[in-house]
């Protein structure tokens, strides 16, 4: 038989059921769609790079590869390297929390270790608690893992304790997730007495907490809350996810998580089989550049820039928006949240508002079960103040409809 006789070929196996079933991100897409550079870029959820510290940076990265070029450029443990966790440890605890070397985890961005506890944590089918709206890369992981997602009824403050006690007792989930402060989308903080209640339902009714906090340190006023974990009945069932992103630079990718030791165990495991270690030079360039710079300084230069922008959006917002619209006002963090009048919808109407060159995030996506169409997320930190002012005249347009301009 010849080559031109065989058999037709047979089609390769399907992919995975949850590969299709999980959708990609509508940020990323957004973004994509956007990437012109006259768009001014509500959307993204993105560190302003003027800002970024390149020279020391840039420092840390030569005096390592100086020094020890053989251990940069070499395989590393999976728990990370012992200096930056060391280096990290101890700014933990210097926030209040008592924490050693060996209490972390290094992960390749905190997203990493949000992925490795849905794969030490979640069964098919497990129910897994998120706030209303929520982090929406954090739905993705928990639906990868086959989760049930259940949404906990949230005000302007954030997660409502009661709801969630009766949520656990009818629901008897896993875990619940939390981003408590300057929270993603909403850029809403959670009070202290309300950690102090989830801290004791969780204690109570026998619950994981997974506290986010990536944007923890931008803040540009008011006085810092205390982390979930912190309070009586978390200690030992709460997992800290921090990360460099926001306030190093997110293309290092390091993040880490502080983890109970049977589930920090868990999670070295999972990572040994995505990944094996977070690269190593990036962790000796951070772990030396936390120990040649002062990062709080450069933390607080960051924070009361974006703490102008900020003040540059909402200053904008009420000509830009239609009247009957509502925003909040974060005291740090990336992002505001806004509501516009019964009958806009925020997903339809992006495709006008892109036309005007400018782009938002519609805040359906976020929602992991009754979606509100009317809300859009609007990330303040990218731009300058008079870029905002600029972008948000275009987006009144945009909303407006108007092509006259």
């Amino acid at each position: 038989m010849t080559v031109t006789e065989t058999a037709a070929t047979a089609p390769v196996p399907p992919l995975a059921a949850r590969a299709i079933a999980v959708g990609g991100s509508p940020v990323r897409d957004i973004l994509a769609v956007t990437a012109r550079r006259e768009v001014i870029n509500f959307a993204g959820g993105l560190p302003a790079p003027g800002l970024f510290d390149r020279e020391g940076i840039a420092a840390a990265y030569r005096a390592v590869l100086d020094a020890e070029p053989e251990r940069a450029l070499q395989y590393s443990t999976t728990e990370g390297e012992p200096t930056l966790r060391t280096a990290l440890a101890a700014r933990t605890a210097a926030r209040g929390l008592a924490t050693g070397a060996d209490d972390l985890i290094v992960t390749t961005g905190s997203q990493q270790a949000l992925s490795l506890l849905a794969t030490a944590l979640v069964e098919p089918g497990d129910t897994v608690l998120v706030e209303d709206p929520c982090y929406l890369a954090a739905l993705q992981v928990f639906s990868f893992a086959g989760a049930r997602i259940v949404p906990v009824p949230c005000d302007d403050a954030g997660l409502d304790p009661s709801a969630l006690d009766a949520l656990v007792a009818r629901e008897r989930p896993k875990l619940l997730y939390t981003v408590p402060t300057f929270q993603n989308p909403t850029g809403r903080t959670l009070p202290a007495e309300r950690r102090a209640a989830v801290a004791e339902v969780a204690a109570r009714r026998g619950l994981w907490l997974i506290e986010d906090d990536p944007y923890g340190e931008l803040r540009f006023e008011g006085e810092r809350v205390p982390w979930v974990a912190s309070y009586p009945g978390a200690e030992d069932r709460t997992v800290l996810l921090g990360s460099l992103s926001k306030v190093m630079a997110p293309g290092m990718r390091l993040g880490w998580l502080r983890a109970p030791a049977a589930l920090r165990r868990a999670c070295a495991v999972a990572k040994q089989a995505a990944d094996l270690h977070t690269p190593t030079v990036n962790q000796l360039a951070a772990a030396r550049y936390l120990a040649d710079s002062d990062l709080d300084a450069h933390v607080a230069r960051v924070a009361a820039v974006y703490g102008e922008r900020r003040d540059a959006m909402l200053a904008g917002l009420a000509e830009a928006l239609p009247s009957g619209s509502t925003w909040n006002r974060p005291d740090g963090g990336m992002f505001l949240w806004a509501r516009l009048p019964d009958g806009y919808d925020a997903t339809a109407l992006l495709p006008s508002v892109v036309r005007h060159d400018v782009a938002y995030v519609p805040g359906a996506p976020f929602h992991a079960a009754s979606p509100d169409p009317s809300t859009l997320r609007l990330c303040f930190v990218t731009q300058t103040p008079e870029e905002i002012g600029e972008g948000l005249r275009r987006l009144g347009a945009g909303l407006a409809g108007r092509w006259d301009e």
